[in-house]
This record gives structure tokens, C-alpha cells and sequence, in this order.
């Protein structure tokens, strides 16, 4: 395998071929799963090269790692901090100038910045867009053609249901949120649902 294609130790040495095949999988993995949330795929490569580092990484050793540039690292890596994914940490001997970063380890803390801050964002704009969308209807309708006053009247409905379905959806993103605050979850082995 060659140094180009390889990921270096903290020792410099190239990775054992198993060890290889893990890192990348686990690379291709985290970056569609990034793809799948609606994120650049590099910030889930990005992620996954710091979580799988025994040491705080600076742009430039991500640059190398993934083959991408400088300027995508940097875009990827502050997307990645305001998330609250990734920090950045002082080495020592390092480069005062150079910027180094550590994954955020705690996968609840992640899970729940991602609630807490696009998903409920996301939810609560759908229900004011929806609740707009009903006024707008309901201060309508009256002067609606009696054929468009069904539609109207089918619209209402539908926007009602899609309301019932957010608010849930943000009652259970609320919950959630409640509950992880006030558990270990290091101590949890299994979920069974009934």
C-alpha cells in the first residue's frame, strides 16, 4: 500500500491492512450517512478521520488524509465545530498558527444538538408555515367559487393532519431531549420495545 493512498499512524507507520479496511469502510460509511442527513459527505469523512485518531488532527493533516483541500476542510471543519462535533484543542509543540481538532465523542451530546437545533428548528418552521397556510385559507374561504370552497375545504383537512403529525413529532423530539439529559447512557446494553 502506498503512502499516498495509506493513512499514517501517530507513529508514521502505514496502517495493518485490517485495520485499513476498517478505517476506510468506516470513512465511506460515516460520509453517506452525512449524504443521507442532508450534510456534505466530506464533513462525515472529516468527522470520521478525527474519531478514529488517537491525536487531535490540524487541516492540513485532514487535507492529506482525505485528498481534499485545503478550503474544503476548513468549510467542512467549521460547519463541523458550530455543530458542536468537533472541537478545537491546543498541542502541545504545535504550531502556534496551526489549528488542530479532536472529535466530540459523546454520541448522546451530538444527538442532541441535532434535535435541539435543525430538527425542531425544521419542525417548529413547518407548523408556522402550515399555521400561515390555514389563516390564509380560513380568511379565504368565504369568498372562494362553491367548487373551491370543497378544495378549500380538503386543504384545511390535509393541513390539519400534517399539524397533528408535526406537533407530535415535536412532543417526541422534546421528550427526548428531556429524557437523555438526566441518563448514563454508557450503561445501557439494550433497548427492548414492546
Amino acid at each position: 500500500m502506498s503512502s499516498e493512498t495509506g493513512d499514517k499512524s501517530a507513529n508514521n507507520r502505514q496502517l495493518a491492512n485490517d485495520l485499513q479496511i476498517v478505517h476506510d469502510s468506516m470513512l465511506d460509511g460515516l460520509g453517506q450517512l452525512a449524504d443521507y442527513f442532508g450534510f456534505n459527505k466530506v464533513m462525515g469523512q472529516l468527522y470520521g478521520s478525527l474519531l478514529l485518531s488517537a491525536e487531535p488532527l490540524s487541516l492540513d493533516d485532514m487535507m492529506g488524509r482525505l485528498g481534499i483541500s485545503k478550503a474544503s476542510v476548513s468549510t467542512n471543519m467549521r460547519s463541523l465545530e458550530h455543530m458542536g462535533m468537533v472541537r478545537q484543542v491546543w498541542v502541545r509543540g504545535g504550531s502556534g498558527r496551526r489549528k488542530y481538532y479532536q472529535a466530540e465523542t459523546d454520541f448522546w451530546q451530538i444527538f442532541s444538538n441535532f434535535l435541539s437545533g435543525r430538527e425542531l428548528r425544521d419542525v417548529e418552521r413547518a407548523l408556522a408555515v402550515m399555521e400561515e397556510n390555514r389563516l390564509t385559507i380560513s380568511n379565504a374561504i368565504a369568498e372562494l367559487p362553491p367548487d373551491q370552497q370543497i378544495l378549500a375545504r380538503l386543504y384545511l383537512d390535509r393541513i390539519a393532519q400534517m399539524q397533528a403529525l408535526f406537533r407530535f413529532a415535536q412532543l417526541i423530539i422534546n421528550s427526548v431531549l428531556g429524557q437523555v439529559s438526566g441518563i448514563d447512557v454508557s450503561d445501557v446494553s439494550g433497548v427492548e420495545l414492546q
